[in-house]
């Protein structure tokens, strides 16, 4: 199969060399990014080392037609990347959401209408951008797909590849709560310059428990519960990991964050209901100004 990744950072370039092991493969990437990948191929380096031939393009207008779109970019660039795509997708292809934070896919479906299938994927692998044309594999998971037509043979596809799919019976459910790790991991590492595992340090409790707690009110409130000891899981899951959360390695670029992806939805969807998330409130205003002081410095 055609296949198209549209962003190519640490998780797109990953899926894309994956992918290019069994199908044809482009990717939408940044300049550098893009000029290496077609000058000496994708480069992994870590858990799976692996030189992948993958072609890649800087712009909408250069990519080949496809039945398969995986959209990797930032949440942020989901407006500008769907528009793109409006006078290039036809109502057989699908585009699958393999992205953070909440509501990505609908800012799709609302670019696109009905012109293509948007399904939203949750994905458990991880990875850092080095440089251009390599991408350390730090974190070999699995992906979850939302469940509707055509979903078995595109977790089919995923796991033939390496990819490791599985259909999520509630969707909503899984985006929640790889969200409420997100909300915690992402943010506070990337405030103390951390990498993921230190999240299971228990003198950051006092900050984690409350980013939880506000979580947990807006989710309930949104008809989503869990069974499940964050707190716990957080150590359990996480303490281990070498990796950096995406957000430490965006302002370590100077790029913006998905900060209002993640934090940012949770106060803005909480007010909606009523309920107000005052530590998640303060940790969007902490990242939004290492936001502005990583562009400056990287200016």
């Amino acid at each position: 199969m055609r296949i198209v990744v549209l962003g190519a950072g640490a998780i797109g370039s990953i899926y894309a060399a994956k992918l290019s092991t069994k199908h044809d493969v482009t990717v939408l990437a940044r300049g550098a990014h893009a000029a290496a990948i077609n000058r000496a191929g994708l480069r992994l380096i870590g858990l799976e080392p692996a030189t992948c031939a993958v072609k890649a393009v800087t712009s909408t207008a250069d990519l080949p037609d496809s039945d398969l779109f995986l959209l990797t970019t930032k949440v942020n660039d989901n407006a500008s990347v769907a528009s793109g795509l409006a006078d290039r997708v036809r109502n057989a292809c699908t585009i699958l959401c393999v992205q953070n934070g909440l509501g990505g896919e609908e800012i799709v479906k609302r670019a696109l209408g009905s012109r293509a299938l948007v399904l939203r994927a949750v994905t458990h692998f991880g990875g850092i951008f080095v440089e251009p044309g390599v991408v350390d594999f730090k974190v070999k998971g699995y992906t979850l797909v939302e469940r509707a037509a055509g979903s078995d043979e595109l977790a089919a596809l995923l796991t033939d590849c390496g990819l490791a799919a599985r259909l999520s019976e509630s969707i909503t459910h899984d985006v929640w709560r790889k969200l409420l790790f997100n909300c915690v991991i992402n943010p506070v590492t990337a405030i103390i310059g951390s990498d993921v595992g230190t999240i299971a340090d228990s003198r950051l409790d006092a900050i984690k428990r409350p980013i939880i707690d506000e979580c947990l009110a807006v989710a309930r409130a949104d008809g989503v519960t869990f069974d499940v000891n964050f707190m716990t899981a957080l150590e359990e899951i996480f303490g281990r990991s070498r990796n950096i959360a995406s957000m430490r390695q965006d302002l370590m670029r100077g790029k913006p964050t998905e900060i209002d992806f993640m934090n940012g939805a949770v106060v803005d969807l909480g007010r909606r209901f009523g309920l107000e998330c005052p530590v998640n409130a303060a940790v969007v205003a902490l990242v939004k100004a290492l936001e502005r002081s990583a562009a400056h410095r990287t200016a």
